[in-house]
């Protein structure tokens, strides 16, 4: 056993499978791009008071999940990011964004960080993807953020998939809909467990997001925000069903839905998959018109998003068997050293073929020829080139495609072009 491992709910990446890492983080580069979403980057830690006021004080986040540090040099308490859309809100703020252009559609691949137990899908340190649309939040601009999110799990390829909405109103609606709550759960006060009882105090709402099995008839009979609604919020959410009903993607209403964060408001949704077993989001979002405010804005910025969570995506694309075709990019030729002495000859080959944008690779170990042919067997290449002291004195080397053993000598300059001729590999689809 080594001396030092892992930190528990963290893991390491290696190449096979970071292969489709990339190749997903590839199809939501070119869809957000398509769609007219920029990459945005933000600090990995924020001052903590950002998620406190950002996600709300009452949720399991910012409750029992948070990395919270000891304060910084100027006392204040530091928090590694568990979510993106807070930060990327702080961000726009901060730096004016809205004064330029009073719509901004930005996107981000990021790594966030919470004190969950670790699980399979669920890790402490664990990757998102997702997309902020900010300054409207439309009916239109809330189907387009759904579209875009559900064009990325088409276009991967994955099926059975299930979107569900629901919409949680305005703030005079959820006003309405907390009291008939707390209406509804007081009399039950006694088998509520603990943490339904803090929630029936501080945000019933989030009562009707509990897991506890327990709950679950109850919880099932509680009155329905829907019928708490104004005409304004029915007929917004209206509108979104009907954008998507356009667009061909189905969806079921869940009146029941509350997403996790306190800064949702109006159309809420999430994407479920039945290969991830209880835990089974893979990736949801919705309207946040008041984040800005709760920021310190001195108005709301209207503002909707989503979010998936990487390693559940890959799980469910695994166990979906979407991965055989990925794997990390074979060499198209491997250099094969017959003669130690001329070790430095081949090496600047190397470098004219890769120059040339040739995957090329080579031995770095001084190893026996027959250990170098292993070796490009292994990594899949798809020809050998020799070189030796025949190769060196003609400058005709011998290229073996490793498929058909068929083999013919040629000059460096021929084998450059031969191989530049060769089709460009295509980027693997499913």
């Amino acid at each position: 056993m080594p001396q030092y491992q892992a930190v528990k709910g963290t893991r390491d990446i290696f190449p096979e499978e970071a292969a489709r890492w990339k190749y997903v983080e590839g199809v939501v580069d070119a869809l957000a791009s398509l769609y007219g979403f920029s990459e945005i980057r933000i600090p990995v830690f924020e001052y903590t008071e950002l998620f406190q006021r950002g996600i709300g004080s009452t949720t399991d986040i910012v409750g029992k999940e948070m990395f919270t540090f000891l304060p910084d040099p100027n006392g204040r308490s530091l928090t590694l990011r568990p979510e993106m859309t807070a930060g990327v809100m702080r961000a726009v703020l901060q730096n004016n964004l809205l004064a330029s252009a009073p719509v901004h559609k930005l996107y981000y691949i990021g790594e966030l960080f919470r004190k969950e137990r670790p699980q399979a899908g669920r890790q402490r340190q664990f990757s998102q993807f997702g997309a902020e649309l900010l300054g409207v939040s439309s009916a239109a601009a809330v189907a387009e953020v759904i579209t875009l999110m559900m064009e990325v799990f088409r276009s991967l390829g994955l099926h059975g998939l299930k979107l569900r909405l629901n919409s949680l109103g305005d703030t005079d609606d959820r006003l309405r809909y907390r009291v008939a709550l707390q209406d509804y759960f007081s009399p039950f006060a006694d088998i509520l467990d603990e943490a339904s009882k803090e929630r029936l105090e501080k945000n019933p709402l989030r009562i009707l997001d509990s897991k506890n099995p327990a709950l679950q008839e109850l919880i099932a009979g509680a009155p329905k925000l829907y019928d708490y609604l104004n005409e304004v919020s029915v007929h917004d959410f209206e509108k979104v069903l009907s954008y998507l009903r356009q667009r061909n993607i189905a969806f079921d209403i869940d009146y029941r839905l509350v997403r996790g964060l306190d800064y949702y408001c109006n159309t809420a949704f999430e994407v479920t998959s039945s290969e991830l077993g209880a835990q089974d989001a893979i990736g949801g979002g919705g309207r946040y018109d008041g984040l800005a405010r709760e920021l310190g804005s001195s108005a709301d910025v209207p503002a909707v998003g989503f979010a998936v969570g990487m390693e559940r995506l890959l799980m469910t694309m695994e166990k979906q068997g979407l991965f055989e075709a990925i794997a990390p990019q074979s060499p198209l030729v491997y250099v094969v050293v017959q003669q130690q002495e001329l070790a430095d000859h081949a090496l600047q080959m190397v470098y004219r073929l890769r120059n040339a944008a040739i995957k090329t690779e080579i031995d770095l170990a001084a190893r026996s020829m027959k250990a170098q042919m292993r070796e490009a067997n292994r990594t899949k290449a798809s020809y050998a080139l020799f070189v030796g002291a025949t190769e060196f004195a003609t400058g005709l080397y011998s290229l073996k495609n490793l498929a058909t053993s068929e083999q013919t000598m040629l000059s460096l300059e021929a084998v450059l072009e031969l191989l530049r001729e060769l089709p460009a590999r295509e980027p693997l689809k499913l």
